[in-house]
């Protein structure tokens, strides 16, 4: 990790842990004021709001060391990092939230039907209340923005929590406003608009258990790593608009914190070099992080036989993986059997049985994964590993030179040799040249002159034993 990665990484916990704190202590000036005022007015609407407000303090002091301990980096035990303990201590809110409905329901219903308790709506009542939907507004607002900015799951509970204070306190509000009502303006219904209060602490309940619930159901997504609805799917599709990924093949993801890990399978052509699939899997994982920022992706890449690769490129790919080199494939189809000729270069030090038992497995390889095909003839040859002790005498062999240069020009039917060169090995002789053609001559009809312009050399020179020929294109206006 860099330093400025660090950098970044502890301002943002800097700035998470200072949204938490300031939850910290509104929620505890709010729960002080509203259970003083609970217990002189008697209501229990005020009541209920306290014991929320006291375990909004609880889950701010949870959120205050969930945001602390989250952003520690991974270590050997937390391969994954910390993110977690966010999700954990939702959890623990959702728990707490649960407990106190139940509490808040069991009450509400005794006052309603079995208990009969007098609300004294105080203008104390009213301003605490009123007090209270200001300050929620103000921190579910200012946790609101610090969860989006951070992405932080125990930010956006705390401003969950407190977004809901604000309706629940809305609704003490109303119920406060009819236990008034009952005494001042219609006495005759006191009794019965007394239990508005209790009714709305029923309500208070219910809208908490309504959050609590969707919170958990979040918060048990992430700790079993439940994948965000539709997020696989739309990753899949951001990497096969990758250019080269023939296809997105297993996605897995889990959420941590604020950072999702994404572990993936792309499909790329087989016959594509090293460093251009890492490129693909590197652009794979550039187009996943634009679709989720900050995301710890790791690609996979799987080698696929493309649609469009040709009988031959598949011949070479299933050599290649046996880390046996080919050339010179020739393909025929005889009435729709397949036969294959082909050469295979193997190391100059194995032996004949070594080198045929290569080839042979080749050979059982293209058998069983390329249908139809009937006929499979090996041509061994050496992959020249060895060093020789070859000595430059084109100096000394001036009447050989020309010799090469006549028989190579009356195979061309043109002046086009040139560049020769002359090695010899003990008794035999090694010769190299160029030979200019026609520029715009398929290479096909250029490789069939050089083959042979090889075939006479060795014919004609007996002492010949290799030949190479360079082809090139003349030069202009040559």
């Amino acid at each position: 990790m860099g330093a400025e990665d660090a950098t970044t990484i502890e301002r943002s916990r800097g700035e998470k842990q200072r949204a938490a704190l300031s939850s910290v202590l509104a929620a505890l000036g709010l729960t002080g004021m509203k259970l003083a005022v609970g217990l002189l007015s008697g209501s229990l609407g005020i009541l209920a709001e306290a014991a929320h407000s006291g375990l909004d303090l609880v889950a701010a002091v949870i959120t205050l060391v969930a945001v602390s301990v989250s952003d520690r980096p991974a270590d050997e035990a937390h391969l994954y990092g910390h993110g977690k303990v966010e999700n954990f201590s939702a959890l623990v809110e959702t728990l707490l939230l649960f407990a106190t409905c139940a509490w808040i329901v069991f009450e509400a219903v005794r006052r309603i039907f079995f208990r009969d308790v007098t609300v004294d709506p105080s203008a104390w009542t009213f301003l605490v209340v009123v007090v209270s939907i200001g300050v929620d507004i103000s921190r579910s607002r200012m946790l609101a923005r610090a969860a989006r900015k951070h992405r932080s799951q125990a930010l956006e509970a705390d401003a969950l929590h407190f977004s809901t204070d604000v309706w629940s306190s809305a609704v003490v509000l109303v119920g406060l406003v009819l236990v008034w009502a009952g005494r001042e303006l219609v006495p005759g219904q006191a009794a019965f608009l007394n239990r508005a209060d209790a009714v709305a602490a029923l309500a208070v309940a219910f809208i908490v258990l309504f959050v609590s619930y969707r919170l958990g159901k979040r918060t048990i997504d992430v700790l079993l790593d439940r994948a965000p609805e539709g997020l696989r799917e739309a990753i899949a599709a951001a990497a096969g608009g990758v250019e080269g990924v023939l296809g997105a093949g297993q996605v897995r993801l889990r959420r941590s914190g604020p950072r999702t890990f994404v572990d993936m399978t792309i499909e790329v052509d087989r016959n594509l070099s090293f460093e251009r699939t890492h490129a693909i899997a590197e652009g794979v994982e550039a187009r996943v992080q634009a679709l989720v920022p900050d995301a710890d992706v790791v690609v996979h890449t799987d080698p696929r036989e493309s649609e469009r690769e040709s009988l031959a490129r598949r011949i070479r790919a299933i050599a290649e993986r046996n880390q046996i080199p080919v050339h010179n494939v020739s393909v025929h189809d005889d009435r729709g059997e397949i036969h294959v000729d082909l050469h295979l270069e193997v190391d100059d030090h194995l032996l004949l049985h070594q080198a045929h038992d290569l080839a042979s497995h080749v050979e059982g390889d293209l058998r069983s994964e390329i249908p139809g095909l009937k006929r499979v003839n090996t041509h061994i040859e050496s992959r020249g590993t060895g060093i020789g002790s070859g000595a430059d005498v084109t100096a000394e062999e001036g009447p050989l030179v020309a010799r090469v240069k006549s028989i190579t020009d009356a195979v061309a039917g043109r002046d086009c040799c040139h560049n020769i060169l002359i090695r010899r090995q003990g008794d035999r002789l090694a010769v190299s040249l160029h030979c200019a053609f026609d520029r715009d001559l398929p290479v096909v009809e250029a490789h069939r002159l050089s083959s042979r312009i090889e075939e006479a050399l060795r014919r004609d020179i007996p002492a010949v034993e290799r030949v190479l020929v360079h082809t090139e294109p003349e030069a202009v206006g040559g």
